[in-house]
């Protein structure tokens, strides 16, 4: 899931407190205010801006997204891009950015026009390296008397030419899990898209490089390392402008809950209202150069979760019909032959089933 800075948006406008009465400020400003993602990239593809509209303070509403919106793109020699809508406010369009140019965002929605500043595509060098550490999470276990491990993985950047001072990276992990039982579809593959904000500002130091950068640290509470596990991180090259626009939603991001903390209508961004200055435009639209390194890790990690600990229900012997087989009842083990025969069952389809959790379909990518 690439970062979605509407449900941080959202989550900032939606906090209420179990036992405590909600605080509900005496505010002016118009409380749903447009919601605006977007990225282009260097990279040809899908080129995509999301539109929606907030919901007023207090209200547990999900963002209704912004239809019939007029999207387009324009570089400073002229050339526009219009975005068609293919979901209910989600507009796309596939091209690609060149390092060196500007672009505009213009959005014509609601009866209102709106513009971003011209953003000048910045070059980003490439990662040198990714790599990954196991990190003991605790003891030796009671049971096994092994620890407890989880890993830490890092990446290496630099920029040689001191160009790209401010990064971010998004990254997609995908995992290969097994069903230990003797069922159809027992291989499948996860994958799943970064939610949290990684940025690194390099503007103190003589030379724009990053060392041991923390990119992700995976845990024992899930099977993601158990067979094999892969990342694919991507670097971004930020202005300060958007950098300073990062800092401040990871803030909100990591400290949600204090009445004190910053809302995201403070936050300036870089889109705004053509009739009305004034109004409060939430979001930001990215562009950058990006550059993007894959590292598989295929070892042994002690005290990994196990989600089909439990998924024997019980043993029916005889080959006599099952009443409701495959609809509430799957079998994990079918033993026919030699005799006694008896079948191996289960009520929950997920451990009978890879396709519940994943797909069956392996990555073009997966070595």
């Amino acid at each position: 899931m690439k970062l979605n800075i509407a449900s941080i948006v959202l989550t900032i406008f939606f906090l209420t407190g179990g036992c405590i009465t909600p605080f509900m400020p005496d505010i002016e400003e118009n409380q749903e205010l447009l919601v605006v993602e977007g990225m282009l990239t260097d990279t040809y593809g899908p080129q995509t801006v999301r539109l929606s509209i907030s919901m007023p303070l207090g209200r547990r509403s999900k963002a209704s997204p912004v239809t019939g919106a007029q999207v387009s793109i324009k570089n400073n020699d002229g050339q526009q891009y219009s975005l068609l809508e293919n979901s209910p406010g989600t507009y796309v369009k596939y091209f690609n950015g060149f390092p060196g140019k500007k672009y505009t965002l213009n959005i014509r929605a609601k009866g209102y026009s709106y513009e971003s500043i011209p953003m000048e595509m910045k070059p980003v060098p490439q990662i040198d390296s990714i790599y990954y550490e196991k990190v003991v999470i605790r003891g030796p276990d009671a049971y096994s008397g092994l620890p407890i491990e989880g890993c830490r993985i890092y990446l290496d950047t630099e920029d040689k030419g001191n160009n790209c001072r401010f990064f971010r990276w998004d990254y997609s992990e995908t995992w290969e899990f097994r069903i230990p039982f003797e069922v159809p579809n027992n291989r499948c593959w996860i994958t799943e898209l970064s939610t949290n904000i990684n940025i690194k500002s390099t503007s103190a130091l003589a030379q724009s490089r990053v060392s041991r950068f923390p990119i992700k640290y995976v845990s024992n509470s899930t099977d993601r390392l158990k067979e094999k596990y892969s990342i694919l991180v991507k670097q971004y090259s930020l202005s300060e402008d958007e950098f300073i626009f990062w800092e401040k939603m990871k803030n909100i991001y990591e400290n949600v809950g204090s009445l004190y903390d910053m809302i995201p209508a403070a936050i300036p961004g870089n889109i705004y209202c053509l009739e009305n200055p004034k109004e409060k435009v939430l979001g930001y639209f990215s562009v950058s150069a990006t550059s993007s390194k894959r590292i598989f890790i295929k070892d042994r990690f002690f005290g990994q979760a196990n989600p089909y600990r439990y998924c024997i229900t019980d043993t029916i012997f005889g080959g006599g019909p099952i009443p409701g087989l495959n609809t509430y009842i799957w079998v994990l083990y079918d033993h026919s032959f030699p005799p006694p025969s008896y079948r191996v069952i289960t009520d929950n389809k997920g451990c009978a089933d890879c396709t519940v959790r994943g797909t069956a379909t392996k990555p073009d990518f997966w070595q």
